[in-house]
């Protein structure tokens, strides 16, 4: 099992129990195969260029820990989603 982080940007106009089942549906999948952190929410922030005709975004930052492998879907899924902007996952251990 290895660290990892994601952080992803959702669209800051939707409905706040959309938002929260957003970062429980990103927890839900990093805990079928890893183990979810405790997500932080850092809520509206001005983005460093338009993203969809959109100047701010909502960010929340997920730690967890997964196999090799996890990343990877997890990546295809937040792509795939419609209230996710952006996203990033990265890899917290040294190697």
């Amino acid at each position: 099992m290895r660290d990892y982080e994601v952080m992803f940007i959702l669209d800051p106009t939707l409905d706040e129990e959309v938002k929260n089942s957003t970062i429980e549906n990103v927890k839900n999948i990093i805990n079928e195969d890893g183990e979810a952190g405790e997500a932080d929410v850092w809520g509206n922030k001005k983005l460093a260029y338009q993203i969809n005709k959109k100047k701010e975004g909502f960010y929340v930052v997920v730690p967890f820990k997964a196999s090799t492998e996890l990343p990877k879907e997890l990546d295809r899924r937040l792509k795939i989603s419609d209230a996710v902007m952006r996203h990033i996952i990265v890899c917290q251990d040294e190697n």
